[in-house]
């Protein structure tokens, strides 16, 4: 029997690639297929139910009594090709559910964002794919247009960037779009009431944490898979007996470090219109 909502802790797991390649600065944020597979065996050998980020939210609505008793939360930051090649086949092959959060911008083009990591030629998602995804019943949510620390942007840009995601992929899917996930993971309470104003129903920061009942549907806590996270590993992130990394999110939310992300952005895009780097 489902415990109440109030008395559990469920995991939102934050993948992103799901590949054997990757480059140095990149390589954290890869996960290899064979590892990738021996996660969600071990998911489905300990009896965790896949739920996707909506289910879970308007469980918590209704006082969880829908909650199975062993929920897990799978999300897929970005949107990238490696996403339908590799993780959805083992998805389906244990019948899981998860979100994938998109990256409109870049869909049937590469990671332009990335190229700092030495990764704006990764492939992304095209339409006919995430048509696919979205038809095998996983839920497909916002990530921004173009990947912004929106946390550094106008209230106008960071509107725009959130709303035309979502518009964009309701006109591609002819669905709603109900959740967004925060690039990078930085929000503010700004932010937050942007993306609720958009018409979403939850957003996804990071955190380095459990999700429970006291969380802001607008700021659901994640917990980061890496390239080096082995079934162990997986199996301490599931019962929160990782190291938590609670201290570095509130040090990277801070005003102080925000406004030193703002210039540091600033003189990126400056470089951008000069035909330099892009992030």
């Amino acid at each position: 029997m489902a415990l109440p909502f109030k008395n559990r802790k469920i995991p939102i797991l934050m993948y992103h690639s799901v590949s054997e390649h990757a480059t140095a600065k990149f390589r954290r944020f890869a996960v290899a297929t064979a590892l990738f597979h021996e996660h969600m065996a071990y998911l489905h050998q300990q009896n965790y139910t896949p739920i996707t980020v909506t289910q879970l939210v308007r469980a918590r609505a209704q006082g969880s009594s829908s909650l199975p008793e062993r929920p897990v939360v799978l999300t897929f930051d970005d949107g990238f090709a490696d996403f339908y090649t590799a993780a959805l086949p083992i998805l389906q092959e244990y019948n899981f559910l998860a979100t994938l959060y998109i990256v409109t911008a870049f869909v049937g083009a590469t990671s332009l964002w990335l190229q700092h990591e030495g990764e704006a030629q990764r492939p992304m998602l095209n339409w006919e794919q995430v048509a696919s995804i979205s038809a095998a019943g996983i839920e497909c949510g916002g990530h921004t247009h173009t990947h912004p620390q929106l946390d550094t942007l106008s209230s106008t840009q960071a509107r725009e960037e959130i709303i035309q995601s979502k518009r964009i992929l309701e006109e591609r899917l002819g669905q709603e779009i109900e959740s967004f996930a925060y690039p990078f993971g930085y929000h503010t309470a700004t932010t937050q009431r942007l993306v609720r104003e958009a018409g979403y129903t939850s957003a996804c920061a990071v955190k380095y944490a459990m999700s429970s009942e006291t969380d802001n549907p607008f700021s659901l806590a994640r917990l980061i898979v890496s390239a080096d996270t082995n079934v162990q590993a997986l199996a301490a992130l599931l019962t929160q007996e990782a190291p938590s990394m609670t201290t570095f999110y509130k040090r990277a939310a801070t005003p102080a470090w925000r406004l030193a992300r703002r210039s540091i952005s600033f003189t990126q895009n400056v470089r951008h219109s000069k035909g330099g780097s892009l992030v």
